[in-house]
């Protein structure tokens, strides 16, 4: 697993949508449901015209944390869901999510930072479980 400034990024060598279907429960096991799927590859194919690989964009999020949060930072809500992607490499499957304290410190509000973290470690061990 390697962790970046804004991701925390995991190569697996899982056929695409296996992996998304490992990512999606590994999720879940977090207590994050997964409330948007973009299809980049579609997108751009049919905005574009474009070939790309497959990309999938999961917007995941734990009400939980996310109620929490919003209590204590009404306007948090720009920074949710945690996006998280599944894309192919060769032959590999990458897994990228955000990395919640770099999101949350966007806010500036220091009461973000236990909630962050939180979010960081579930979000981690989702990663690390696929």
């Amino acid at each position: 697993m390697e962790i970046t400034t804004y991701a925390i990024t995991r190569t697996v060598d899982a056929p695409f949508a296996e992996t998304v279907d490992r990512v999606t429960a590994s999720l879940a096991a977090e207590g994050f449901g997964v409330l948007t799927t973009i299809d980049v590859k579609a997108t751009l194919h049919a905005k574009l015209g474009v070939e790309v690989g497959e990309y999938t964009i999961l917007g995941a999020c734990n009400p939980n944390l996310a109620h929490r949060g919003l209590g204590i930072e009404p306007d948090l809500g720009v920074l949710l869901p945690c996006n998280v992607i599944v894309r192919s490499d060769g032959q590999t499957t990458v897994v990228s999510a955000m990395e919640p304290l770099a999101a949350m410190r966007l806010a500036a509000n220091p009461e973000l930072e236990p909630l962050a973290a939180e979010a960081r470690e579930r979000i981690e061990r989702a990663v690390s479980a696929i």
